[in-house]
């Protein structure tokens, strides 16, 4: 458990320093941003690069940065598709060095924090290369060529370009979320320059980077959305934004995680997660049989006694033939298609349903576009739902009632926690309709880290987190770490 906790940072709370932004990277709309070092250029022998990165799709190569001229000079930073991760120095004709860890990294749930440490100039060929994966040196590797002494990269070399979400733009490009991107120029650097151990948990979290910027240096910290590229070192290294706007600026950090999407089994091939892990596209044809593997759930679940108060938002595009609401933990139902406990609105038919009880309530229907608000009373065991900010509730009020009131209490109902398969948490879930006529709804989901759609106005919780269309209902939260720390 040690270890995991060790190499896994969900968003701890840190100690004196917060990251408040990173920016969202998706390779569907061939987003990156890059840099051109120019005359003069950097060390290219000695230099430092650490960043954080927080994944939201596997199984494909994803370059995370870089930095070359094209063809073949490049310096490049990857997940592969078997998930490992690589680090290549080629140039001309060969490779100067290649190294590809026997680790592999699939949590999606939480950030990583990578630091690239290059001194060709070492007397020791193990030294010229190190890499640091929150705070852990790497040290095996299936693949490991070492730097010849002296090499020169193409990272600071005149004329190349540093790229953040790929690398000479090539296809290959990241998805997920990327934080606090640092280059130092001339200094091989260890990891607790950028980050430490917290003294409770032992978590690797990020602290102030206090040192110097030399020329060519670089500090992303995607604070100003008007232009996420802005260099902060003082060097004036402002980088230049392909397909990325004001929309991907994201406050989910590794200070503050929030909630992506994850399929509940194994996934559908037809569907597609997409837009920073939020946005589930259930693309099945026309006439397709109702499939569980169509289903998804948030990467964060909570208790279902004594839990909290979580605020959510979903919206269906494209068309209404699905559903968004809760589903007992399906921690270990995982690869399966057994029978689940969940509550849910029918956008379609426009009702409120649950497996677990006979009736149904009749709220209105939900036409595309619609915005669905959850509220998750763990507290008091029950959700309400509003529409387009209107609680659902009689007369708004969220605090008692029946099912009738277009509120589900699960107090009286031990199955929906008490399931073979449940340990006693509950998670975010949206699906599809159980009609042979259903096709491609696309599920849009606002934990208020990151909003696939486009917010209009903009409302907090109560503790200044997350961004939603709605305000938020009195002592409801965004569910973030933060948040959890106090409330969950």
């Amino acid at each position: 458990m040690e270890a995991l906790q060790r190499m896994h940072n969900r968003g701890s709370i840190s100690t004196g320093y917060d990251i408040d932004n990173s920016y969202k990277n998706e390779a569907d709309n061939t987003e990156r941003m890059y840099r051109p070092w120019g005359a003069g250029g950097g060390n290219s022998q000695t230099f430092t690069v650490s960043l954080w990165v927080k994944r939201t799709e596997l199984d494909t190569q994803q370059y995370i940065w870089g930095a070359g001229t094209g063809g073949t000079n490049f310096f490049l930073v990857s997940f592969e598709s078997d998930n490992t991760m690589r680090v290549r120095s080629h140039v001309s004709s060969s490779d100067q060095a290649v190294y590809i860890t026997n680790r592999i990294f699939r949590d999606t749930s939480a950030w990583y924090h990578i630091v690239t440490a290059v001194d060709t100039t070492s007397g020791t060929a193990g030294d010229r290369l190190r890499i640091y994966i929150n705070g852990v040196e790497e040290t095996s590797f299936s693949t490991e060529t070492n730097f010849s002494q002296n090499d020169s990269t193409m990272h600071n070399a005149n004329s190349s370009y540093m790229e953040v979400g790929t690398v000479i733009g090539e296809a290959n490009r990241f998805c997920g979320y990327i934080s606090e991107v640092i280059s130092i120029s001339g200094s091989q650097l260890a990891p607790t320059t950028f980050g430490e151990f917290d003294s409770d948990s032992n978590i690797w979290i990020p602290k102030e980077y206090t040192g110097s910027f030399p020329q060519n240096s670089v500090f992303l910290e995607f604070k100003d959305s008007s232009s996420l590229g802005t260099d902060t070192s003082g060097n004036d290294q402002t980088f230049t934004l392909q397909n990325i706007t004001a929309a991907d600026q994201a406050t989910d950090t590794p200070t503050n995680n929030f909630p992506t999407l994850i399929p509940m089994y194994t996934p559908a091939s037809s569907c597609i997660l997409s837009e920073g892990g939020l946005e589930w596209d259930i693309n099945m044809p026309s006439g397709s049989a109702f499939n569980p593997n169509t289903s998804a759930m948030s990467s964060f679940q909570v208790s279902g006694t004594n839990g909290g108060k979580w605020y959510i938002e979903s919206k269906i595009t494209n068309n209404n033939r699905g559903f968004v609401g809760i589903v007992s933990s399906l921690a270990f139902l995982q690869q399966t298609t057994d029978p689940t406990e969940f509550v849910y609105w029918d956008f379609y038919n426009g009702w409120i349903g649950s497996s677990l009880i006979s009736t149904e309530t009749n709220p209105p229907d939900a036409a595309v576009n619609t915005i669905i608000g959850i509220a998750l009373d763990c507290d008091n065991q029950r959700v309400t739902f509003s529409k387009n900010g209107g609680w659902l509730a009689a007369n708004g009020d969220m605090t008692g009632g029946s099912p009738s009131d277009w509120r589900w209490d699960w107090t009286s109902d031990a199955n929906f926690l008490d399931h073979p398969n449940c340990n006693g948490n509950i998670a975010f879930w949206c699906g599809t309709q159980t009609d042979a006529n259903v096709y491609r709804p696309i599920h849009q989901v606002n934990f208020g880290g990151f909003s696939p759609y486009t917010i209009s106005s903009g409302n907090v919780d109560e503790n200044g987190y997350g961004n939603f269309e709605y305000a938020v209902p009195s002592g409801f939260y965004a569910l973030c770490t933060k948040n959890l720390a106090e409330y969950g």
